[in-house]
């Protein structure tokens, strides 16, 4: 009997304080066309993002802009499945050129960043930083672990303890032999 509770404590104590993996559902980019820091000889007349998870058009944002940081003249994005296109209005002039998106992931978080490709004989910029709202967010108070930590560790000291306690509490009903 005193083994059953102490394994079950055991197995309660474990499923608390080993959390399942996290759910990574942010969406990505998986590639571009044209690829980040490609140099072309003429300019493209689509760019087609292809990302991990299916896009919702609602919510599918793509830009094109020039060195100067003025918008290129780009078609709503068309969206099949996983890969949002834009269709360029007219051919750019030689130079570099930033794609910047915005898609929204399946649990509802937005997913932005951008990259740059040459066309022609243009210089490349320094490569456009992406940016993931997930790596943007506040980090923990210097010094100390971040909030969910400190409370699965409290929650397992807890179980631990309960678990403990129970055990005991077990271990002492033990039956004696009734005296003839």
């Amino acid at each position: 009997m005193m083994r059953r509770v102490v394994v079950a404590a055991l197995a309660v104590a474990v499923a608390v304080l080993v959390p399942a993996a996290p759910a990574y559902a942010h969406n990505r980019l998986t590639s571009s066309t044209p690829a980040e820091g490609a140099r072309l000889e003429a300019a493209p007349a689509q760019i087609a993002l292809t990302f991990a998870e299916s896009l919702n058009p609602v919510y599918t944002q793509v830009i094109v802009s020039d060195a100067a940081k003025a918008r290129v003249a780009v078609s709503d994005p068309v969206v099949d499945g996983a890969t949002a296109t834009v269709t360029l209005a007219g051919a750019p002039a030689h130079g570099v050129y930033t794609v910047a998106y915005r898609v929204v992931s399946k649990d509802g978080h937005p997913v932005q960043g951008s990259y740059a490709f040459t066309v022609g004989s243009g210089v490349p910029s320094a490569a456009p930083e992406v940016t993931d709202p997930a790596s943007t967010a506040a980090p923990p108070a210097a010094g100390g672990p971040p909030t969910g930590v400190v409370a699965l560790v409290a929650i397992g000291a807890v179980v631990l303890v309960a678990g403990g306690a129970v055990a005991f509490r077990f271990s002492r009903r033990r039956t004696t032999p009734a005296a003839s």
